[in-house]
């Protein structure tokens, strides 16, 4: 099981994440409507993997994985943004900053994990090379 710590200030579109991550069985998902509640469960719940909302009210997506980065525990952990703002500069900016992938929102729930494992067989590939 790959585990996706899910950080998202909508309700509705964690629900639409939980539902298309729930049905392949690959995922074991803890979802967080804030950063400051993922900083919270980050450690206890050690993820594979980071789905990151980039808008939030209070703390970015960004600003919630330069203070993960900062955890020991978790700086190889790949970590993928889901924006609205998805133009090639935004991408840049979030790349730079650490970003594994750039998921645009809206987003096609059935392509959602495979989007995902992708990521995850990338980093498999660098850590095994």
């Amino acid at each position: 099981m790959i585990r996706i710590l899910h950080v998202e200030d909508d309700a509705d579109i964690r629900e639409i994440a939980q539902l298309a991550l729930s049905m392949s069985g690959k995922f074991e998902l803890l979802q967080c409507a804030s950063g400051p509640e993922a900083l919270e469960q980050v450690e206890a719940f050690r993820p594979d993997v980071l789905l990151l909302d980039m808008m939030m009210p209070g703390m970015s997506g960004r600003e919630t994985l330069e203070l993960m980065r900062e955890n020991t525990s978790i700086p190889f952990v790949p970590a993928i943004f889901m924006t609205a703002r998805a133009q090639h500069a935004e991408i840049e900016k979030l790349r730079a900053c650490g970003a594994s992938s750039v998921i645009s929102k809206p987003f096609n729930p059935l392509s959602l994990g495979d989007q995902i494992m992708e990521v995850v067989e990338q980093q498999r590939e660098q850590l095994s090379a």
